[in-house]
């Protein structure tokens, strides 16, 4: 870590509904708290195969746009991104990544951050941690960053994830429709659905490991 100055943190996420965003947020307010000086770095989405149907919101055609991203999601691919200049470089004593899961694993978006010279550069001999955003499946999506951040060079030092209410079936009805209306319903499709999205409690578990990281980023070096 720099001694001479506060520690710098770094959040490079991706977000279409925000969720990511309100997570990074209410981290970064601890963070600051503790002394820390809290840099965003939002990643935008500009592969032209795929980020039309992101440019609004919410989404104009639910069901196309959604099960349109499954086979690229499962083969894994990468596509067209920007990085904002702060994620391009710089020195940084932690990089909290925000990865929502799409279709079972690392949105596209991050994914192909994480496969980028930037992060290379980045990440090389730093601290990083992860949250993940995300319907019900988390898993796969935390490895997998925590995989290919270790391989640009980087030390994981934690992960954390969110999952939203309702089994399987209802979470995703609740999803689907804030993704159709842009707004909270208590029903859809005629089956009654809990809140979808990131809940108050879960920003206090954020708040919670964002403690977590300052106490490492704070703790004294020994020597």
């Amino acid at each position: 870590m720099n001694t001479t100055t506060r520690p710098q943190v770094l959040f490079v996420y991706y977000t279409y509904t925000q969720q990511a965003l309100k997570v990074a947020e209410a981290m970064a307010a601890v963070l600051r708290d503790r002394g820390c000086e809290v840099h965003m770095a939002p990643i935008a989405f500009t592969d032209p195969r795929y980020a039309h149907r992101f440019f609004s919101f919410p989404l104009r055609h639910v069901y196309r746009d959604l099960f349109g991203m499954l086979a690229p999601q499962l083969r894994r691919e990468t596509g067209e991104i920007r990085i904002p200049q702060n994620a391009q470089d710089g020195d940084y004593d932690l990089i909290c990544i925000g990865s929502p899961t799409w279709w079972l694993t690392t949105s596209m978006p991050i994914r192909s951050f994480l496969l980028s010279d930037a992060a290379g550069r980045l990440l090389a001999g730093k601290r990083f941690a992860a949250y993940v955003v995300c319907r019900r499946y988390w898993r796969n999506n935390l490895n997998t960053v925590q995989k290919l951040g270790v391989a640009l060079g980087g030390e994981y030092v934690g992960g954390i994830h969110f999952a939203y209410l309702g089994g399987q079936v209802r979470s995703l009805l609740s999803l689907i429709s804030y993704l159709a209306t842009g707004e909270y319903q208590e029903r859809y499709l005629g089956v009654k659905i809990p809140p979808t999205n990131i809940q108050p409690g879960q920003l206090e578990a954020a708040r919670a490991f964002a403690q977590e990281l300052a106490e490492t980023l704070l703790a004294p070096v020994v020597v």
